[in-house]
């Protein structure tokens, strides 16, 4: 009976800090959408109001209507179709030999790509920026798909370790039947990945969405910034000098995190799959 009382209570104890946990990590999305409601001057006021008397809803409708919102958004879209598609054809596929083939030095080409996750992604935009220029790319949506193609080594990673989990006697099976080792890939590994295809997906698909630093590089006109950089430069106030209409701004901001949120809940089963496989030992 003591023994059930203290379980009882270690439980207790264990939802609260989750639910601390939970809120405090909530608090920045409702501060956004709290601040989106408010009017500029209700934004700077202090003490700073947690909700707005009189919330402002057509906040979001001048959201639409002075900035080019579908044009960032259809540039958005874009960056990440072409790279979730560029991610999972190239990882995967450079995955597979790595996981399922047996030839010398397979060990020491996957511990290269892993060496390369060591290097700071920082360092590389230099060199990488001369070479986009060289080859006219600057100011195009490609120097920053074609690398995609080329397959992310924490990706690789992912793949590997997940179709490391699926039994090589499948493999066999499917060869005996007639089919050659990339028809193995395409018709017998790829629908048994399902999981960790959705988690690369995905988890590359959010990062696009808020990706900020690239299209700040490479991304010099109008009409191909996305939505990460129109949010920066969209809302600036007439006559102001570097003034910006905050409210305005949490309101764009709080529009973007909504479809990440949901891309998340509906798949949060397959993400937790695809990580929790991936992630088991050799």
């Amino acid at each position: 009976m003591r023994k059930d009382y203290s379980s009882r209570r270690l439980k207790i104890v264990q939802y609260i800090v989750l639910i601390f946990f939970a809120i405090l990590m909530f608090f920045p999305i409702f501060w956004i959408f709290s601040n989106s409601l408010k009017t500029l001057n209700g934004i700077s006021s202090f003490p700073p109001k947690i909700f707005p008397t009189e919330p402002q809803w057509e906040n979001y409708i001048e959201v639409l209507k002075k900035s080019d919102a579908l044009t960032y958004l259809r540039n958005s879209l874009i960056l990440l179709v072409g790279n979730t598609v560029g991610t999972l054809l190239s990882s995967s596929i450079v995955a597979y030999p790595l996981a399922r083939m047996d030839f010398k030095g397979k060990n020491m080409i996957f511990g290269l790509i892993l060496a390369t996750m060591m290097v700071p992604t920082v360092t590389l935009v230099i060199p990488q920026f001369i070479l986009f220029r060289n080859l006219g790319w600057l100011d195009s949506f490609l120097p920053m798909i074609v690398p995609s193609f080329f397959a992310y080594p924490y990706n690789v990673f992912l793949f590997r370790q997940f179709f490391k989990t699926i039994p090589k006697s499948i493999d066999e099976s499917a060869m005996l039947d007639g089919c050659t080792k990339l028809q193995v890939f395409t018709k017998v590994l790829v629908p048994l990945a399902k999981p960790i295809f959705i988690t690369v997906g995905v988890l590359s698909a959010i990062f696009w969405w808020n990706e900020l630093f690239q299209p700040l590089i490479f991304i010099d006109s109008e009409k191909l910034k996305p939505l990460t950089v129109g949010a920066l430069t969209a809302f600036k106030l007439e006559g102001g000098q570097n003034q910006t209409a905050w409210n305005l701004q949490m309101a764009f901001a709080m529009i973007m995190a909504i479809p990440p949120m949901i891309l998340y809940m509906v798949a949060s089963k397959h993400l937790v799959a695809g990580i929790k496989t991936s992630g088991m030992k050799d």
